[in-house]
């Protein structure tokens, strides 16, 4: 219950009286901020805690910042496209947020004060920007859903440098970047889509570049530069190390044949519209 009032009380206070809420400054020029992809959910192999990974496209850094098992379970359920019976906390946000008129556009991650992140969310309703404070799991976990952008201020990036990271199981890591998603293929999804027996990770879903290059769900990225891809993680690595180039090539199998594209390494944009369906 807690969880649910701390996201949906100043969702509802502020969309109802937009242009009169107030927040808190935020502890680092808006300018400052460096754009960010919700690349994944990882663990903390010290402590065993659940961190989500930011990839920022600019050094290629991967970033994790600690969140709650129920946020990194939000995470990796809006990743995996899996929508629930009955609408868990952040799905009723996001449904709330687009029902009162209001628009999630930005997810600020601005502070780390003794060990707790800071954030905040921007939304548009009718015109106006209105920021409120949140966790930023919980920010995270809504721009997941949303296709909001994300932003980071340049000292966060620095901590996450020194918080050590591995995977989830193969079987259950979900990775985004250059707005690509991929998971490993069971036997049953190659089967299913008739892959080939090669070593690679299945596309769940691709947006904006990606989308517009010709990938699409269901096809097998094998290479990503020349170098094979065996896991999500290997794509995320991939990716990062392609970031100083600027450009990555991706090679890949869909409908019988191999195929293969040029993609930017920046963050995609997000089409308005396409917004309110992811």
């Amino acid at each position: 219950m807690k969880a649910i009032v701390s996201i949906l009380l100043p969702v509802m206070l502020v969309v109802s009286t937009a242009g009169t809420a107030t927040a808190r400054e935020l502890a680092v020029e808006f300018e400052d901020l460096v754009p960010a992809e919700l690349a994944s959910v990882a663990i903390e192999p010290m402590t065993g805690s659940p961190v989500v990974l930011l990839r920022e496209p600019e050094d290629g850094r991967i970033v994790p910042i600690f969140i709650g098992p129920n946020e990194a379970r939000a995470i990796l359920m809006a990743q995996r496209g899996i929508e629930p019976e009955r609408p868990m906390t952040h799905d009723l946000a996001t449904t709330l947020i687009e029902s009162l008129g209001a628009t999630l556009e930005r997810v600020i991650v601005d502070e780390l004060r003794n060990g707790t992140y800071l954030g905040a969310l921007e939304l548009i309703k009718d015109g106006e920007t209105v920021r409120i404070d949140s966790r930023p799991s919980d920010g995270l976990a809504l721009a997941v859903r949303t296709g909001a952008a994300i932003l980071v201020a340049p000292a966060i990036l620095e901590a996450g440098e020194d918080i050590p990271f591995r995977g989830l199981d193969d079987d259950e890591d979900v990775v985004t970047a250059i707005g690509i998603t991929v998971m490993a293929p069971t036997e049953e999804i190659r089967q299913a889509l008739g892959l080939p027996d090669e070593p690679g990770v299945v596309v769940t879903g691709t947006r904006a570049h990606a989308e517009q290059a010709g990938l699409r769900a269901g096809a097998l990225i094998m290479e990503v530069d020349g170098e094979a891809v065996s896991s999500p993680m290997a794509f995320l690595e991939r990716i990062s190390a392609a970031t100083a180039e600027g450009m990555t090539t991706i090679r890949f199998w869909h409908e019988g044949e191999k195929q293969e594209i040029e993609l930017s390494t920046q963050i995609p944009d997000i089409d308005p519209e396409r917004r309110q369906r992811l």
